[in-house]
């Protein structure tokens, strides 16, 4: 209950300065500590079981991680859990121990950021594999002496969590996770000359943490993207501007209308051509977005043969996302660069 309401906390504290949520594109580093919750793990020995019973521990991990853009993240990690003893039960008696069990290693992840869903508010997923060493160190109650060993296993992990972009500092978020870890069969010790087998090593942990990506840009969706668009002042003369629903081509009434002013003007000049030039935002890949301009741009053309304008005096060509007018960061659904420039020449 106290680590849900810390979480709940931490999160309401951090609303205020959340920034646009964007893909983590390029190099990134991240860190997270939190408690550690082991399950109980089966131990045997000298032909006979028991259970292994430890305490609430600490977890804390380092990475270094690569964002591609699109969602995906990959990333190098390294981890430590230390979880304290506190009994071993079995045939039917428990005995008090002291010590601890430590584990760390490195673990490689793949992560997926679900950035589309929130603004400011990004969950993820992701899974990893690595190798693990087990540090075990027993003491018995009453000076009964000690035993230590060490031991390495595979390991594997699922990951859960989300993030919450700072807006002051471009690049920085705050992070919640739970990870389960486990490790991939037994592991074999020799304490003294005994031999001890463990197995059923499985790993509870909620970490909270901090990511910065370097060379992130700053935030740059503006209010205009969430609240409702004005219809778009007249361009320059001889330069219209039609604008598009997020991954549309469809022509809008007030796009229709901005096409037959074009080419009714058209008519009042003399012109030696009409370029129609389409364009994207930058959400979506930029083969899709490339195009997705190009069928912009022949929506338009088809509009302006329907008001007059001859066929053969328009040449139409699609930017993709390239010549931004409203300059912003990767993955952005900016209205004002969905559009089609209509230049009479």
């Amino acid at each position: 209950m106290q680590i849900r309401n810390a979480l709940l906390a931490a999160t309401i504290m951090a609303l205020p300065l959340a920034a646009q949520a964007q893909p983590v594109t390029g190099l990134y580093i991240g860190a997270g500590v939190g408690p550690n919750l082991m399950q109980d793990e089966t131990i045997k020995a000298a032909g006979t079981s028991g259970t292994l019973e430890t305490n609430l521990g600490v977890a804390g991990v380092l990475s270094l991680g690569w964002g591609f853009g699109n969602g995906l993240r990959a990333e190098i990690e390294g981890d430590y859990r230390y979880n304290g003893l506190d009994k071993i039960t079995g045939g039917g008696a428990s005995t008090s121990v002291s010590g601890s069990e430590q584990k760390y290693g490195p673990m490689v992840n793949v992560l997926y950021d679900f950035t589309t869903l929130s603004p400011s508010f990004v969950p993820y997923v992701g899974a990893g594999i690595g190798y693990q060493w087990a540090q075990e160190h027993i003491s018995s109650p009453g000076g009964g002496g000690s035993v230590s060993g060490s031991a390495g296993a595979f390991a594997y992990q699922a990951i859960l969590g989300a993030a919450i972009p700072i807006a002051p500092v471009p690049g920085l978020a705050v992070t919640a996770e739970y990870r389960f870890m486990g490790l991939a069969g037994d592991r074999n010790y020799n304490f003294a000359g005994t031999s001890v087998k463990a197995t059923d090593d499985y790993n509870h942990a909620i970490l909270i943490g901090l990511r910065y990506a370097f060379g992130a840009p700053s935030a740059a969706t503006t209010a205009a993207a969430a609240a409702p668009m004005a219809a778009p002042a007249p361009a320059p003369a001889r330069s219209y501007l039609v604008f598009f629903d997020w991954d549309k081509a469809d022509l809008t009434p007030r796009a229709q209308q901005i096409i037959h002013e074009a080419a009714a003007n058209s008519t009042q000049v003399k012109y030696t051509q009409i370029q129609v030039n389409g364009y994207t935002d930058t959400s979506g890949t930029p083969q899709y977005n490339q195009g997705l301009s190009i069928r912009r741009a022949q929506a338009v053309a088809a509009e302006l043969v329907k008001d007059g304008v001859p066929k053969a005096a328009i040449a139409i060509q699609g930017f993709g996302e390239t010549h931004l007018l409203v300059p912003t960061g990767p993955g952005v659904r900016e209205p004002q660069n969905r559009r089609v420039e209509i230049i009479i020449r």
